[in-house]
């Protein structure tokens, strides 16, 4: 394995201990002091909202570990870090068979039994299937849990409209696959998820269950209301902050009740067993192969802190070229936004480019270090993570690394690099800023994102957003604040130009660019036609990037028809090639 393996580090809790089987990849954590003879199986839900829900998973399992259980988190086949190739021609059999595999490794690395399974979203429906066939099945808790398949997929084809629109994406043929923020779900999947009506079943999942319901969603009241007549033990409980929780990724609030009263409901299933023996210790599969790729679920940092996934290109070799590390963009989980980051990394890796993605320390799977608690974008602190997953990449023999991200990974990339003269390129797509304002409250400007004054104009002779206005929906004097302040940045901008910065922020901003060139480092910049961050290019280097002809170090491009999160194929082939040459030298 090419796990970093350190011993515990005062203030840092280690990641989850990864492991591969059945072509995807788990999490599993150990039970804490005196272990419980019961252990839980995370049964995941499916698209934007697992990506929003990611942290919450993790902050369970860290919970249900102090608590003396221990739990395994898995992606099914075809999503997330699980291999590609997959036949999906048995439909949501498919999954069903990986959350069987999942409880019977579940049960031999944590020694217990007894299982208890949390199932959110669509994994309501995949746990529902599989239920007769969970042996020592204890209990089942529900969050906002997929009741009807059938009415959970109109859902899902409305909310990809509504994500359509609000990204400002073309419209996609209606007969294709069901697609939400660029993750496609099989069709297979999507015909067999059509099929699944959990009120319809003559059998209680388990003997005790728990159902964490929606206000506006009557069906949770209903399906626990419903499960009480076939005689299990029903706790039925709101999931308060669920839409805080999975409206956006960079946005999700964790439900502390919620979390709260789940671990307690699951830890008052079976008490503490000072008894209990745990498994012989032995080296459990880290490693898989794809088609022209091989994967290693590693854990990486100071006390293997972090969750990463290594790809490297099939045909063993001592690595010539640099290697690529993604960054990620916000909250996101490593594999990036609709799975891109998976995509490039696999596609490099066959071309011979190896490359690491991870989490950030307190992003998705990664748990935070002692301080950092809350919010880490934009923190210099995330500079030591870079610096530590480019030290991981050194032990495997990597000599020079080239960074990769997006939005806040383009920002995170910009200063690793002028941290670290072992970074020789840095691809940066839509980077908001180039350094952070002095005083600036990162959670504020992640609620109020500012836009363009062309993108202003557009929109205010838009009849939906004067309606909007009329409707009290939008604070005129915020933007109009805001408006006042893009006008008084172009004001000055030829003065910020010729005096090389004014503020101590754009003095330091020319500072990074002169120390990238003089160093020789490669930047490509990428943005979106109508991206806020061209704002901030303009002011330090003209509205058309002229003033980067200095720095013969940087290549600029504007990507036109696309979203922030270059969503469209053509966009992300831009990203891509990107990153191929500068890996090319």
């Amino acid at each position: 394995m090419l796990d970093v393996q350190r011993p515990p580090v005062a203030g840092v809790h280690p990641a989850a201990e990864p492991m591969t089987f059945s072509g995807t990849v788990g999490l599993f954590t150990a039970a804490q002091g005196v272990a419980r003879p019961l252990a839980v199986l995370f049964a995941s839900p499916w698209g934007l909202e697992e990506m929003c829900t990611r942290k919450f998973r993790r902050i369970l399992a860290e919970r249900l570990a102090e608590e003396g259980i221990a739990s395994l988190r898995f992606d099914y086949p075809g999503t997330g870090d699980a291999l590609d190739g997959i036949e999906f021609r048995a439909g949501m059999e498919t999954w069903t068979e990986s959350l069987l595999a999942a409880m019977r490794l579940l049960q031999e690395r944590s020694g217990c039994a007894q299982l208890v399974i949390v199932a959110e979203g669509v994994g309501a429906a995949v746990a529902g299937l599989a239920a007769d066939r969970l042996a020592n099945l204890e209990g089942i808790a529900f969050l906002a849990p997929v009741v009807s398949g059938r009415a959970h997929v109109r859902e899902l084809s409305v909310f990809s409209r509504l994500i359509e629109d609000k990204l400002g994406l073309k419209k996609r043929d209606t007969a294709a696959a069901l697609e939400i923020a660029g993750l496609v779900l099989p069709q297979e999947i999507e015909a067999g998820l059509r099929g699944v009506d959990l009120m319809k079943t003559d059998k209680a999942p388990a003997r005790n269950v728990a159902v964490f319901t929606r206000d506006n969603h009557p069906e949770d009241a209903a399906f626990a209301a419903y499960v009480r007549t076939l005689g299990a033990n029903v706790l039925e409980a709101p999931f308060e902050g669920f839409e805080k929780l999975t409206s956006n990724p960079t946005l999700a609030v964790v439900p502390e009740p919620v979390v709260a009263n789940l671990v307690s409901w699951v830890a008052g299933l079976a008490p503490r067993d000072p008894a209990l023996q745990a498994p012989p210790l032995h080296e459990w599969p880290a490693s898989h192969h794809g088609d022209g790729y091989v994967e290693t679920a590693v854990r990486i940092g100071e006390g293997g802190r972090m969750v990463g996934i290594l790809c490297a290109p099939a045909e063993a070799h001592t690595p010539a070229g640099p290697a690529v590390l993604f960054l990620s963009s916000g909250y996101d989980r490593s594999t990036g936004w609709g799975r891109s980051t998976v995509e490039f990394a696999r596609a490099l890796a066959k071309e011979g480019t190896g490359s690491l993605r991870f989490d950030c320390a307190n992003i998705a799977d990664s748990p935070p270090v002692e301080g950092f608690a809350g919010q880490v974008l934009y923190d210099p602190v995330q500079v030591g993570d870079v610096r530590e997953a480019t030290d991981f990449l050194a032990e495997a023999g990597t000599k020079s690394v080239i960074l990769a991200g997006r939005c806040s990974g383009a920002y995170l990339g910009l200063q690793a690099a002028v941290a670290d003269g072992r970074i020789i390129g840095v691809v940066a797509v839509n980077p908001i800023v180039f350094r952070w304002h002095d005083g600036q409250s990162v959670d504020e400007a992640l609620d109020n994102p500012l836009q363009t004054l062309e993108h202003y104009g557009r929109r205010f002779i838009e009849k939906e957003t004067l309606l909007r206005v009329v409707r009290g929906e939008i604070d005129v004097l915020r933007k109009g604040r805001d408006v006042l302040g893009r006008l008084l940045v172009r004001a000055v901008r030829p003065l910020t130009r010729v005096f090389c910065g004014i503020s101590r922020r754009e003095r330091a901003v020319f500072s990074d660019f002169r120390m990238l060139r003089d160093r020789g480092v490669r930047v490509a910049l990428l943005y979106g036609a109508d991206e806020f961050g061209l704002e901030e290019l303009a002011l330090f280097f003209g509205k058309d990037g002229r003033g980067l002809r200095r720095f013969g170090n940087v290549r600029l491009s504007i990507v036109p028809d696309t979203d922030h999160n270059f969503t469209p194929a053509h966009a992300r082939a831009h990203y891509l090639d990107a990153i191929r040459s500068l890996a090319s030298g």
